[in-house]
């Protein structure tokens, strides 16, 4: 299992060489209401199972959530089930709105 830093991501989407990532935020709807990284594909952690093939296998899933748990889960499950490059976005939400951006609500 592959873990990414808030700082490794942002660096990552600012990068217009690099192909974007798939960024899957398996967060409850009330949570995304809060807020939400710019682009992000949203997938509740408890339908990722019956809806994963919802998700581009051609391209880098990044996983994302509150603070990094159900992410991790959920990107353990996607490796199972065959994605290739699957990673979890350490610190989720809370992290990037602490180390990269300050305008994001916290919760």
């Amino acid at each position: 299992m592959q873990q990414l830093r808030v700082q490794q991501l942002a660096e990552w989407l600012a990068d217009a060489n690099r192909p974007d990532p798939v960024l899957l935020d398996v967060r409850e709807p009330w949570e995304t209401e809060l807020c939400r990284l710019a682009g992000s594909l949203h997938i509740p952690m408890h339908l990722v199972p019956i809806r994963c093939g919802e998700i581009d296998t051609g391209r880098d899933v990044v996983v994302i959530c509150h603070h990094g748990s159900r992410s991790l889960q959920v990107a353990m499950f996607l490796e199972r089930k065959g994605f290739g490059s699957v990673l979890n976005l350490m610190g989720g939400v809370d992290a990037w709105a602490g180390e990269i951006d300050p305008n994001m609500r916290r919760y």
